[in-house]
């Protein structure tokens, strides 16, 4: 089984004083301290990734406990609040326990691909879990996890039967490597690396995934239910994919029954692993467009040249990772969905999703509708759905929110 990967925390826990201001969230749950609400950050500055934090609320009584990150903003990433508790070994396993349980209705028939453990939703902020059929990958946002690791992946390992396990580094990381204790992205932490894109299951369906190098951690399970709903609405259908990765939606209304699948991305490789997974999944008879390029560009192109489309689905990558950000994501929305309207037909199905946790379901949605009656084409909704249930969302975490999709159709 896999060893430990960094020095144990010491074994001495820090003590946190915050403001008034940083106690109210706490209390309410939410699992960020920032170094902004900290009032002894001098006395913690011999802490270290990953020590554990008890953040003591102003009569300094126990409010919540976590893991110290002396390298970013997030200063204490909160694992357990309200009461006091024992975070060891077994804490941490009941966690990976608890994750699994939640993922229990999962099909292993028809789904090998799901996350496993989504940071914060399952109560461990910064650390992702995949899996991928046999393979595991560990997305790892913050240096406070490696002392943690090999306890918290032996267990899913065994849980899972998983035979390998792939590491990912945010970008954080993999810019200070002098933090990651010799860990590199797109190594190996157990097992053979895999000469291959790894194969997995969703909705029955076979797909791919280049764990090493792909996006996060080869592909996104998010959209999972989304993809099974084009399916069953594709039959008979012109499809328009934009953004369309590696095919996900593709491959779903191919197999759903689509007369054509267009599709559109920035990556080459990407439409490339798209086509593959249409033959993986017998659909090579299916007219398949792969269209390189900016999909803005591409769809004005499409509409000068009167195409149409009778399913055309958008989604896009984040738009706005910040707050100042936000506005110039409200009119990239607007922008698709003029361009997308110009090319839907009569009785078309739009599917517009949102990645962005910036920017609400309730400013998207409205974004999306109101640029419809701009464009003389106005919306009727079919359904206004989230992520699948891999991927947990706390009251106390809204942030994890982050996907909002759109079915609708134009009332022509």
């Amino acid at each position: 089984m896999i060893a430990p990967l960094a020095p144990p925390p010491a074994s001495k826990r820090l003590a946190v004083r915050i403001t008034p201001i940083a106690e109210r969230p706490l209390r309410r749950g939410h699992p960020w301290l920032f170094d902004g609400g900290i009032t002894n950050l001098e006395e913690l500055a011999d802490g270290r990734a990953g020590d554990l934090a008890v953040v003591f609320d102003q009569k300094r009584r126990f409010l919540a406990i976590g893991l110290y990150d002396p390298h970013s903003p997030i200063r204490v990433k909160v694992l357990h609040h309200k009461q006091p508790t024992r975070i060891d070994n077994e804490w941490f396993l009941e966690k990976v326990r608890e994750a699994a349980s939640r993922r229990a209705s999962l099909d292993p028939q028809q789904t090998t691909g799901y996350r496993l453990i989504y940071g914060e939703g399952d109560g461990l902020p910064g650390l992702i879990v995949d899996v991928y059929a046999d393979t595991l990958v560990v997305k790892v946002y913050s240096a406070i996890w490696f002392p943690y690791l090999h306890v918290i992946l032996n267990e899913a390992l065994a849980l899972t039967a998983a035979r390998r396990v792939v590491v990912r580094l945010a970008r954080t990381l993999q810019q200070r490597p002098d933090l990651c204790w010799g860990i590199v992205d797109g190594g190996m932490l157990w097992g053979d690396a895999p000469a291959d894109p790894v194969p997995y299951l969703e909705n029955g369906l076979v797909f791919t995934a280049d764990v090493l190098r792909g996006h996060k951690t080869g592909t996104f399970f998010d959209h999972r239910d989304n993809r099974l709903w084009v399916k069953n609405a594709a039959r008979g259908r012109h499809v328009l994919d934009v953004f369309c990765y590696s095919g996900g939606f593709a491959v779903h209304a191919a197999v759903g029954g689509a007369h054509s699948i267009t599709a559109v991305d920035v990556s080459r490789p990407a439409l490339k692993a798209a086509a593959e997974n249409l033959r993986l999944n017998g659909c090579s008879d299916v007219p398949f467009e792969p269209l390189v390029g900016d999909a803005f560009d591409l769809l004005a192109q499409l509409a000068t040249q009167g195409r149409e489309f009778d399913l055309l689905i958008l989604d896009p990558p984040s738009f706005a990772k910040q707050k100042s950000e936000i506005p110039a994501a409200v009119r990239a929305y607007r922008q698709l969905t003029h361009l997308a309207l110009n090319l839907l037909s009569p009785g078309g199905i739009l599917v517009f999703a949102s990645c962005s946790s910036r920017v609400s379901a309730e400013l998207f949605y409205q974004t999306v509708m109101d640029a419809a009656e701009e464009a003389g084409r106005p919306l009727w909704v079919h359904r206004q759905v989230g992520h699948a249930l891999d991927h947990p969302v706390r009251p106390t975490f809204p942030e994890g929110a982050y996907l909002k999709c759109l079915f609708a159709s134009p009332i022509d």
